[in-house]
């Protein structure tokens, strides 16, 4: 009788160690994404890239953009400067963005704005005038995003001074919304929960 109990007592022990071992062991399932997050998220981050401080510079044709706060203020830059026959996005030799545009921004109003390596975007990262849907999944292409993940996206707008720029335009110019550091943890945000896309 003594034997059953010890027995008895024994199992119930192991049996509640075994059961706190598998509480405590970590799950092996994938996080629960939630899309609605990830639309918000995405919203925070196209509020950016559509801003006209982000989308002058990723144009389709050969024209850089200057404008106001919105793109119906938009103009094609003067001087009949050109993204460069190189396709560099440099300019043309002789009249090289960085002619005008230096490292800094000038300190008179409207003056010409600077950030190192100034120059328009490559032309597989246009998205000026597109909508919502379509920068979204051009965002997550890596052949028109620059070859990167969404991570390498999210940390080249943090980190890169020309996209830096677009938070201090200097003086006379809106700047995009948000920072380069809110915008990165909204592409992360975004990237986390499935890098949703909006319907068209």
């Amino acid at each position: 009788m003594r034997r059953a109990i010890l027995l008895t007592v024994t199992a119930m022990l192991l049996g509640g160690v075994a059961g706190a071992q598998e509480a405590a062991a970590p799950s092996t399932e994938a996080p629960a994404v939630d899309p609605a997050a990830g639309l918000a998220a995405w919203q925070d981050v196209y509020a950016v890239f559509s801003h006209p401080r982000c989308a002058n510079c990723h144009v389709e044709d050969d024209h850089p953009r200057w404008s106001g706060a919105h793109y119906g203020e938009t103009r094609i830059h003067a001087f009949n400067v050109m993204r460069g026959a190189d396709g560099s996005g440099f300019g043309n030799p002789g009249l090289r963005c960085t002619t005008c545009h230096f490292d800094s921004n000038s300190n008179v109003l409207h003056g010409p704005p600077g950030a190192p390596g100034w120059h328009l975007a490559p032309v597989e990262m246009v998205w000026f005038g597109k909508s919502s849907p379509e920068i979204c999944a051009q965002i997550k292409d890596p052949g028109r995003n620059g070859g990167r993940t969404i991570s390498e996206v999210a940390e080249h707008v943090r980190d890169d001074a020309l996209v830096g720029w677009g938070w201090a335009p200097g003086p006379g110019r809106e700047p995009a919304p948000r920072s380069a550091e809110e915008t990165f943890a909204a592409l992360e945000r975004w990237n986390a929960a499935g890098a949703p896309c909006p319907a068209e």
